[in-house]
């Protein structure tokens, strides 16, 4: 079991967002570099560094200032998994480097990945810092991995939710870490995201959920026996997140690339 488990959401589904407002004229630059490092990403330092180009490193404003002349449709979130990397190139140090996240985005012909960094000072602080590394991409960037609309996305979800939550906490797989059982019991209720302008309340609900949800399946992959006990609770264990992973990621996909209303 890991020693302590990161309960935050992805990085690349807040910032992608935002950066469709920013780029459809909604929000300014600022608003995007606020919705990042707001709660609960305080205290993490963050800045762009730009592969390829001498190892450049800038604030976060200047550095997503690249991307000032991307139209909001070609900002594309890519959350790649064994056997579906669809929105990556073929190969290259972006596709690579997105592999090992798990996560990116695609911006026109820049892609934008997040490395997170651990450091311990001699007195034994501890403390993460994250460098959104920025790639210049082929001259023919990769196409969008998502293919769910809003409503179809939203209603496999609640689909796969409705019996899932409840199946999970009578498994008992929460007991190994208490605050595992608090997310699980709060995706029963209603949770609204608060998505940047543009985006309709439908998508904002779906965000939150899915990003909810997706909390889930990453702690429960970073301690595949979980808080089962037996072979079958395993089993079944197992079973359910299967059936949850499969609606997890096409819903937030779908909150991310939803229509704009300008």
């Amino acid at each position: 079991m890991p020693d302590s488990i990161d309960f935050s959401p992805r990085l690349t589904t807040r910032l992608t967002p935002w950066l469709r407002s920013w780029r459809a004229g909604l929000a300014s630059i600022d608003d995007v570099v606020a919705a990042i490092t707001s709660a609960p990403m305080v205290g993490v330092e963050q800045w762009v560094s730009v592969c390829g180009e001498d190892s450049e490193t800038m604030s976060l404003t200047s550095g997503f200032a690249r991307l000032s002349r991307v139209p909001a449709d070609e900002v594309f979130l890519v959350l790649p998994v064994p056997g579906d990397v669809r929105g990556l190139p073929t190969s290259g140090p972006f596709a690579l480097a997105a592999m090992r996240a798990g996560e990116a985005i695609v911006a026109g012909q820049w892609g934008i990945v997040p490395l997170w960094t651990n450091h311990v000072s001699g007195s034994g602080d501890a403390w993460q810092t994250v460098a959104w590394r920025l790639y210049r991409l082929p001259a023919s960037p990769p196409t969008p991995a998502f293919d769910h609309s809003l409503g179809e996305a939203d209603v496999a979800l609640s689909e796969a939710l409705r019996t899932a939550t409840d199946d999970l906490i009578q498994l008992d797989v929460a007991r190994w870490h208490p605050e595992l059982d608090h997310v699980l019991r709060a995706l029963r209720g209603p949770l609204v995201d608060q998505l940047p302008p543009g985006f309709p309340p439908r998508a904002s609900r779906l965000h939150a959920r899915a990003l909810m949800l997706d909390t889930v399946l990453r702690v429960a992959e970073a301690d595949a026996f979980g808080g089962a006990v037996t072979a079958a609770e395993a089993s079944g264990r197992a079973e359910v997140l299967r059936g949850l992973a499969k609606a997890c990621r096409p819903a937030i996909l779908a909150a991310c690339h939803c229509r704009l209303t300008v």
